[in-house]
């Protein structure tokens, strides 16, 4: 006998329908998983089986042939398990055909016939065209977050087949739990925090209200990651749609969520400097994962100690930054994987971390070009805001000052500007197009003669252009004064995009 039941996959971030076809038939007893599974979830013959005997339910001594349709897309993990246990149960007549009839089954089984949360759960219940869908236990969550199907809960594949046999009721569905990561929570790092750092300050905020990649550059101990580590908070509350976007990702990647089950706040990644291409930015041999750029999407990519990143690792984010997706490509697979992130680096001006005046840096000319030589010219220009950070005065730090503006009140300004941005259409004013300068961002006479300095002198390229205009608008949006951009928007953002001193030419 033939049974189909519906189940789905994972294809990078999204879900994809599956068909399980399972066919019982006299001949040698084996169990045979066709339609480009990949291993895991070849092993479900072992898993499935096992579940069966666990549970005191009969495994038919025949040929059992598991078909997953469509046969040319590769099937990933073990989310079919429950689905193949099911089908086979109904094919061998030990369960009625009807009990299948528009409903979906998602989950992996234990060998004591338990069903498990599988990575993804979100978007592979997403892709379920059922009216009704069969999910374990810690998946009940996501599955509220689509809002589209009639939940069922299988804490055990036992309980599951006299639910559906009708000897038993239905698990009842828990509580819905107060969300962990609530809208307009912005606890963490306080900004009040930093003593001094004036520039570097309002260079944060500018960052955060229009999502301007930041660099940070100075010695150790001048505040560079304190900085950084507070940006997340002065970001505002992901809109609905975008918050459905980031949950999907760490759904996939498999990394906890909170107990509403929907992030809220944008995400903070910092991977460490010794990271590889593949975990920066997602890919993989078969199974293609995201990387840390798109486990931040919406949030804050923050490289510290960016000069000891490898540079060929570095130049990996450049189409990313530019295009806000990552489109890896594998012989037998390909994915785009959302990565619209703010970037914020932070680095020191020198491997011995003393730059400064001559003859404070004992780095060699070779150790110094090599560093250099890491942060390449494009990658560099897409920072549109580049401070260089010097290390605090003894009286800023030991003297009894009332602390600055605390995250909360610098946040506010941030929510301004960024519905300013939302009226032009943009999440923020880093999105604009270049055609949308010239309606969005004129500029004043004296503005227009700023900029065309800097552009004669190569202090500007073309896309450093785009960049000023749009940083000058961020500034006008958080003083709350409309265009056209003036002389002191324009010297502004001019003086928020410094050459970073350790790009003089100081190895003749």
């Amino acid at each position: 006998m033939l049974a189909t039941v519906p189940s789905a996959t994972l294809f990078g971030v999204d879900g994809r329908p599956v068909n399980v076809e399972v066919h019982v038939a006299n001949g040698m007893p084996g169990f045979t998983v066709i339609g480009l599974p990949d291993v895991t979830c070849r092993e479900a013959r072992d898993r499935v089986r096992a579940a069966l005997i666990s549970t005191r339910l009969q495994w038919p001594q025949r040929k059992i042939t598991v078909s997953l349709t469509p046969p040319g897309m590769r099937k990933l993990g073990a989310g079919l398990d429950l689905a193949m246990a099911i089908g086979l149960l109904v094919a061998d007549e030990q369960l009625a055909p009807q009990t299948i009839d528009d409903r979906a089954f998602l989950g992996e089984l234990g060998l004591d016939g338990t069903v498990r949360p599988v990575p993804g759960a979100l978007p592979l219940i997403d892709a379920l065209p059922t009216a009704e869908v069969v999910v374990p236990a810690g998946s009940v969550v996501e599955a509220r977050l689509v809002g589209r199907h009639r939940i069922r809960m299988a804490p055990d594949l036992g309980g599951l087949v006299l639910a559906l046999a009708g000897r038993a009721d239905w698990p009842p569905l828990p509580e819905p739990a107060a969300s962990g990561d609530p809208a307009g929570d912005v606890a963490g790092p306080d900004l009040a925090d930093v003593r001094g750092q004036p520039v570097a300050h309002c260079a944060l905020e500018v960052a955060a209200a229009g999502g301007h990649h930041l660099l940070l550059v100075g010695p150790p101990g001048a505040g560079k990651t304190m900085l950084a580590r507070r940006l997340p908070g002065l970001l505002p509350d992901l809109p609905h749609q975008e918050a459905i976007e980031v949950t999907r990702i760490h759904s996939v990647a498999g990394l906890p969520l909170p107990a509403g089950g929907l992030i809220r706040r944008p995400p903070f990644r910092a991977p460490h400097h010794g990271a590889s291409a593949v975990s920066l930015v997602g890919g993989g041999s078969s199974v293609l994962r995201p990387g840390e750029i798109s486990l931040a999407h919406r949030g804050v990519l923050f490289l510290d100690e960016l000069g000891e990143f490898n540079g060929t690792v570095l130049d990996n984010l450049r189409q990313p930054l530019e295009e806000g997706v990552i489109r890896v490509a594998r012989a037998v697979v390909k994915a785009t994987f959302p990565a619209r992130v703010l970037l914020v680096g932070a680095m020191n001006p020198c491997p011995c971390a003393q730059g400064g005046p001559p003859g404070s840096c004992r780095c060699t000319p070779k150790a110094l070009a090599r560093y250099i030589h890491r942060l390449s010219g494009p990658l560099l220009d897409r920072f549109d805001l580049r401070v260089e950070v010097g290390r605090p005065d003894v009286g800023e730090l030991m003297a009894t000052l009332p602390p600055g503006e605390s995250t909360r009140t610098v946040a506010n300004r941030v929510r301004t500007a960024r519905e300013w941005a939302a009226e032009r259409g943009v999440a923020s004013n880093a999105d604009l197009q270049s055609w949308q300068l010239d309606g969005f961002a004129p500029l004043e006479v004296g503005a227009r003669r700023l900029v065309e300095r800097a552009l004669a002198s190569g202090r500007l390229t073309g896309r450093g252009l785009g960049a000023v205009r749009r940083v000058a608008l961020t500034i006008a949006d958080l003083a709350d004064e409309r265009p056209p951009l003036g002389t002191g928007h324009v010297s502004a953002a001019l003086a928020l995009r410094t050459e970073p001193s350790f790009l003089a030419p100081r190895l003749a």
